[in-house]
């Protein structure tokens, strides 16, 4: 199907998002328009994200292509893409560290907001704030973007489940916690005290601890570039590589090699 050169962003997405839906199939929107409606915050962008269950990815990508995008699975560990004329639409399954899995509870715990003149579910907050942790990259930092969602949503956050996401690699959510308060001095105290006291408890454990052995890199889980050095000349494990990680050698080694592009 020829590509107008006229169609406009929301004429593009709108088509996109449309044909989803009448294919039935379940996505959801986040990126910078889960942002606006979680935060408040506007942001230009080119593209438009939507997070589907990887056992759904094949039948999207398909939809999308029978609607006159042109598809690819740009990295099958996480992220396929459909783009028409000017536009793209980012079809998340996964994170590109392969922790961030979409699962049946980002569905679950969606939220419905108007997009482009058609009801859609949100990405759940929590799992916004899950990803987007161990965005850490030198041109990319994700941060700023968990402080303006907890600025706003603290108090409505599943801390319980947002703990139980991070699991063994809690100390990454203290840090963006601990940073929120530094960012918002006056408002610090909308993070939960138990919250707090349950992460330093374990930080205690850990200092009062036997570090474990070997050479573990996990700076690899928050960005794909800036721990290379340690892991090609210095000899540590790369955090990432299975049975430790969720991500084979070629799957890095293919995600390592598009440094510099957009993912």
């Amino acid at each position: 199907m020829p590509t107008p050169p006229d169609l406009s962003a929301y004429h593009c997405y709108q088509r996109g998002l449309q044909s989803l839906i009448d294919a039935k199939l379940r996505f959801l929107v986040g990126g910078a328009y889960a942002l606006k409606g979680y935060a408040g915050i506007d942001r230009d962008t080119k593209d438009f994200d939507i997070f589907v269950h990887p056992r759904d990815r094949d039948r999207v990508v398909d939809t999308l292509s029978a609607a006159g995008f042109q598809t690819d699975h740009t990295f099958p560990h996480w992220l396929s893409k459909a783009v028409f004329g000017d536009h793209f639409i980012d079809i998340v399954f996964n994170s590109g560290n392969g922790l961030c899995p979409v699962d049946d509870e980002w569905f679950d715990h969606a939220t419905e907001r108007e997009v482009f003149g058609i009801r859609v579910s949100l990405c759940p907050m929590e799992e916004i704030i899950w990803s987007k942790s161990f965005v850490q990259e030198r041109e990319r930092y994700d941060g700023a973007d968990i402080a303006h969602i907890l600025r706003v949503n603290a108090a409505q956050l599943a801390w319980p489940r947002l703990i139980r996401r991070f699991e063994q690699h809690w100390r990454v959510l203290l840090s963006h916690l601990v940073l929120f308060g530094f960012i918002y001095p006056a408002e610090r105290n909308q993070i939960p005290e138990w919250v707090m006291q349950d992460l330093l408890y374990r930080l205690e454990r850990e200092l009062n601890g036997t570090p474990p052995k070997g050479q573990l890199c996990q700076g690899t889980l928050i960005s794909r570039e800036q721990y290379l050095t340690d892991i090609m000349e210095w000899g540590y494990e790369d955090a990432r590589l299975l049975p430790r990680g969720c991500m084979t050698r070629e799957e890095i080694a293919h995600w390592t090699a598009a440094i510099g592009e957009k993912p």
